[in-house]
């Protein structure tokens, strides 16, 4: 049976030279044998603990920030799970991670599985270039990382972010999406995107 587990990690975020402390959600979706995590975020052991003895079939990162993929490589590397990133984030990757690469590039429309649960990478940019959101029509739930938080719209004023790019993502991709759509946020608590239409 289909379910969606979330563990709050903390550490921080740095970009710009400027470093602030941050919560992060880290979404693990699938069933009781096989997960899929989206953004393995500071603390590998955390996650571990919540995945338990499921396996990981993917290590997916909604955008290349360092607070949402500083634990990834650890991660893969004790579970054997390929992490995916969207190749526009590969320079803010290779901030953190200069000497690891990504095992898979996202790409807008790909399908990822896990425990009978179908998500679609849907390419959202604009807090970063290859900012994605992951939907799960069959759950009614979307994983916008910092695209899209309950009030409006990821922040936009560093680099490589766009605040008239990031508003285009979500009224094109994520505001099509059917109101009632639970939004399972990077940073925060959940919103909908009926909720978020109406304020945006």
């Amino acid at each position: 049976m289909a379910r969606i587990d979330r563990v709050v990690t903390s550490g921080t975020f740095s970009l710009d030279g400027e470093t602030f402390d941050v919560d992060n959600n880290v979404w693990i979706v699938g069933d009781d044998d096989e997960v899929v995590v989206i953004d393995a975020a500071h603390d590998e052991d955390a996650i571990l603990h919540a995945v338990g003895h499921r396996r990981v079939v993917a290590i997916v990162c909604t955008h290349g920030h360092d607070d949402h993929i500083d634990a990834a490589p650890a991660l893969a590397l004790r579970t054997g799970a390929p992490m995916l990133l969207h190749p526009g984030d590969l320079t803010l990757w290779h901030m953190k991670h200069p000497d690891v690469e990504p095992d898979t590039h996202l790409a807008d429309g790909q399908q990822i599985s896990a425990g009978g649960v179908e998500l679609t990478v849907l390419h959202t940019p604009g807090h970063s270039p290859g900012a994605v959101c992951l939907y799960a029509p069959a759950l009614g739930v979307v994983f916008s990382g910092d695209t899209l938080f309950q009030g409006g719209p990821g922040a936009t004023g560093r680099s490589f972010s766009d605040k008239p790019t990031i508003l285009e993502s979500i009224r094109t991709r994520l505001l099509t999406l059917p109101p009632d759509t639970v939004v399972h946020t990077g940073h925060g608590t959940d919103t909908t995107i009926g909720a978020e239409a109406r304020s945006l």
